[in-house]
């Protein structure tokens, strides 16, 4: 059985990671959507709701899927869950650079484990979780960016927390 492991904060799951998951699904028997922590950002919601909110939009794509939590190096987690490829999006050169080192240097710690990029759809590109943050945060529309129920979530976070600009 193949397994693949894609991982981010999804913070919050957007309409461009719902299509990296759809169309990784395709490439494995299984597929772990690994939520985790990242030191270097501020998550808007906790990982239970970032949990809560993969598991509920992925809900209906079928039991392939697995929404599972990890703090660990990806490459640990990645060993753990039995994965055989790291599954990554790209959304434009910048994202290139950073994930080609990155994918060096997972490669480095388990070469075992291959990682596949995989191009966002075109309409999705520009869409990245902290713009999805930053333009809710100014009172702007983000239901082009993110699922309807992400939406919700995210209007009652910023006014939960105050919107800037105001």
């Amino acid at each position: 059985m193949r397994t693949g492991v894609y991982p981010g904060t999804f913070d919050p799951v957007t309409l461009g990671h719902m299509d990296i998951i759809r169309r990784g699904a395709k490439l494995v028997d299984k597929l772990v959507v690994g939520v985790t922590t990242n030191p270097s950002k501020s998550p808007m919601f906790t990982l239970d709701e970032r949990l809560a909110m993969v598991r509920r939009e992925t809900a209906d794509l079928g039991d392939k899927i697995e929404i599972v939590a990890f703090d660990s190096l990806l490459m640990d987690f990645a060993e753990r869950a039995g994965a055989s490829i790291i599954v990554r999006g790209l959304r434009a050169v910048a994202d290139f650079e950073y994930e080609y080192q990155m994918a060096g240097m997972n490669q480095q710690l388990n070469n075992r484990i291959e990682t596949v990029f995989l191009m966002a759809d075109v309409a999705l590109q520009p869409i990245a979780s902290r713009l999805v943050k930053e333009i809710a945060l100014y009172g702007g529309a983000i239901d082009r960016f993110v699922p309807t129920r992400v939406v919700q979530e995210v209007v009652a976070r910023v006014e939960k927390i105050g919107k800037k600009g105001s």
